[in-house]
């Protein structure tokens, strides 16, 4: 058997875990800039906002439904997930982190009936030490596994655990008959379109499709979770994470940045800010692209700058990456163009000191590096960095969050205090 554990309504459920006056209330939480819809309580959903709906075109009407907004607190969000994950890792044989509220794990053999009392201990434990809303679905694949936690997402009854066996005779069956085959886990509505053509529309139509035929006209991976609907397990949990293969620091400008050299400084904060994650995941980048681009919903020019470099020696310091995104783009931006996005990526990512640098190519520089995340992890996030980015002052490309919580767990001067 196999378990998914899925995080309720995640980012919603991590700011009332600090905020119980949102208890019971619609809630959203917004994208960067307050831009739209990422994140939707039960009583938000019951409202009918979409995910994806832009927060201009509900603002109307939130005071009148008495509905709730937050801005994306990533770094909350984040650390309460890790907490998460670390304490359902020591419930199970295996665990993959599937993403950031959810995860499968391999339970410890049972019966059905013992293994409804380990997910119900999964709840608890997680309710009582982190203090978020799990549920938890059970069942012989990774595939079923998934339709088993939306079941005990959406069906009060069950408590918020499922287990595959342990529904009423024809109960999957008449559910796969129902649901459109978009509800399995990783089929697309490109591909849901092909299967359409193909006259298969339902769960059902698929799990019933001949799987060799789906490999031929499809691929291998569909093959697959068609037979993970027929129980048959093809898609293994996979214990350790698969290496990042690039690493993408963009961001969308609250208003238009007209000056190069303001564009140049923001590349350097985002070269930094990718730096950080790569000495985090222990890997350098051989390669860089930087780039900007005006909005296609804004009148004026268009432009779409950028650069690829390649860079002496692979590295993850903040200096030499900060330095060769500003290099690199600044001489491609145009003075009075309104840029309202840029970012940096990382490419050909290696492990740490895997490629020896060619001679001559050495950094000639003291790495700093490791010094900044030092003082950062002791003092807080911000507290040391290179250029613009070392100070508090707002900067043109920060976040607009109108509506921020405080980082309860990430910021010592946030901390709740009892008195």
């Amino acid at each position: 058997m196999i378990a998914l554990v899925d995080v309720n309504n995640c980012y919603v459920s991590c700011e009332r875990l600090f905020d119980p006056s949102l208890l019971g209330k619609p809630t959203v939480v917004l994208s960067n800039n307050d831009g739209c819809v990422v994140a939707r309580s039960a009583e938000a959903k019951a409202l009918g906002i979409q995910m994806g709906d832009p927060w201009f075109k509900i603002a109307a009407d939130a005071r009148r439904w008495g509905l709730q907004r937050r801005s994306s607190n990533y770094p909350l969000y984040a650390d309460l997930s890790q907490r998460t994950m670390a304490l359902l890792d020591r419930y199970a044989q295996a665990q993959e982190i599937y993403s950031i509220d959810e995860c499968f794990l391999t339970p410890p053999p049972g019966h059905t009936r013992e293994l409804l009392a380990w997910g119900r201990e999964l709840q608890r434990v997680v309710a009582r030490n982190v203090g978020l809303p799990v549920s938890v679905g059970i069942a012989p694949t990774k595939t079923l596994a998934k339709l088993a936690t939306e079941a005990a997402k959406k069906i009060p009854a069950t408590g918020g655990v499922v287990h595959w066996e342990n529904t009423p005779p024809g109960f999957w069956g008449r559910l796969m008959d129902t649901l459109p085959v978009t509800e399995v886990w990783g089929v697309a509505a490109r591909t849901a379109r092909r299967l359409a053509a193909q006259g298969t529309t339902t769960v059902a139509e698929l799990r019933d499709a001949d799987p060799v035929r789906i490999r031929d006209r499809f691929s291998v991976v569909l093959m697959r979770t068609a037979l993970e609907l027929n129980a048959v397990p093809a898609i293994p949990v996979e214990e350790e994470t698969a290496t990042k293969q690039q690493i993408l620091v963009s961001r969308s400008f609250p208003e238009p940045i007209l000056d190069p050299a303001l564009i140049a400084e923001a590349v350097a904060d985002f070269a930094q800010r990718a730096a950080r994650r790569l000495r985090k995941e222990d890997q350098e980048a051989a390669r860089l692209t930087v780039f900007a681009a005006t909005s296609p919903h804004r009148p004026g020019p268009d432009h779409h700058p950028n650069a690829h470099v390649r860079l002496p020696a692979p590295t993850h310091e903040p200096g030499a990456l900060a330095a060769t995104a500003r290099r690199a783009l600044e001489p491609h931006l145009v003075h009075g163009i309104p840029y309202m996005r840029a970012g940096v990526m990382c490419l050909e990512l290696t492990d740490t000191g895997a490629a020896a640098p060619l001679p001559g190519t050495a950094p000639t520089t003291a790495p700093i590096g490791s010094l900044i995340d030092a003082v950062n992890t002791r003092f807080g996030t911000g507290t040391v960095g290179l250029g613009r980015s070392a100070t508090s002052a707002p900067k043109p490309w920060d976040n607009h969050q109108a509506a921020l919580s405080p980082g309860y767990t990430t910021d010592w001067n946030a901390l709740r205090t009892v008195s």
